[in-house]
């Protein structure tokens, strides 16, 4: 499997991050230092631990944690400054565990709930939830109860229900935790397909590392609520000494081609991400060995 192919980056910049400090009412340091900027229609990670201030950061761009030090900025207005509408209308935030947010009996109605607390009219309440539902392959579920629905399932009517009210920024906090391998990666390409086909700008927050080469743009490695690395993901993978101090790995491939490498003295150039780089890195390997040979 491939890397996909990333979208040429724009300099319109939809979300600011300048957190110089947040604790939680316990004294507890929650975030310190956090500084970063995401633009539009860019699919970006935060990559961290259990506790290393994931949540709380997209809580924080979602203007749900407001008490900090510092500024998030979305389209260049204080978040804290503007109303629960004016940043409802363009971000929305997925919770881990849809059970948090789903609450109407049926899939249509949990789905429409936004919309038509937005004003719309019926009609065109009707038109969103149809296509939200089918931009997450859901649909003819409308009428299905939600108690009735998969995990997986749930978490894609939760998306639908922030496609529907037209949000532009979507924020999910460990989309793909609690799926199965093939619903990881169904997940994550609904995802890619709505960041790449629907302009949408997705900021998740994961712990999955074998995951996040393939799919995103920009990645940051968070660490006791600090940024302990950013970049593409190609160039946040080849330090391990540094993802083991952080409590992470390398995803497994490029584990496999770092321990031929360091323990069995193999002469490879770089750490690929992916199957068919480590493919294309040991046959460029053997091959340049034959030649000298």
């Amino acid at each position: 499997m491939e890397p996909v192919k990333r979208k040429r980056q724009t300099d319109e910049i939809r979300l600011a991050v300048a957190i110089h400090s947040f604790q939680y009412p316990d004294g507890t340091q929650a975030l310190a230092d956090i500084s970063l900027q995401i633009r539009k229609g860019e699919f970006v990670g935060l990559l961290g631990s259990n506790g290393s201030g994931k949540t709380t950061l997209l809580k924080a761009m979602d203007g749900l944690v407001r008490d900090y030090q510092g500024t998030v900025e979305l389209d260049h207005a204080d978040v804290r400054k503007l109303s629960a509408k004016e940043i409802y209308k363009r971000v929305g935030l997925v919770f881990q565990n849809p059970d948090d947010q789903l609450f109407a009996p049926t899939v249509f109605e949990d789905v429409a709930f936004g919309p038509l607390n937005m004003g719309f009219a019926e009609v065109e309440v009707a038109r969103r939830v149809h296509a939200a539902l089918k931009d997450v392959e859901m649909e003819g579920s409308s009428k299905k109860a939600i108690h009735n629905l998969s995990f997986g399932q749930k978490k894609r009517i939760c998306i639908a229900g922030l496609l529907a009210m037209g949000h532009e920024i979507l924020l999910l906090d460990e989309p793909t935790a609690g799926l199965d391998p093939m619903g990881e990666y169904k997940m994550m390409d609904l995802l890619t397909r709505l960041n790449r086909e629907k302009g949408v700008t997705i900021v998740m927050a994961t712990h999955s590392v074998d995951l996040v080469p393939l799919f995103l743009d920009q990645l940051y490695i968070l660490s006791k609520g600090r940024i302990a690395r950013g970049g593409p993901p190609e160039e946040i993978f080849t330090a391990p000494e540094e993802m083991s101090q952080v409590k992470l790995r390398l995803p497994q491939i490029a584990e496999l081609i770092y321990r031929l490498k360091k323990e069995d003295g193999m002469p490879f150039d770089k750490l690929p991400l992916t199957i068919g780089e480590a493919r294309r890195e040991i046959l460029r390997t053997f091959k340049h060995g034959e030649n000298r040979g």
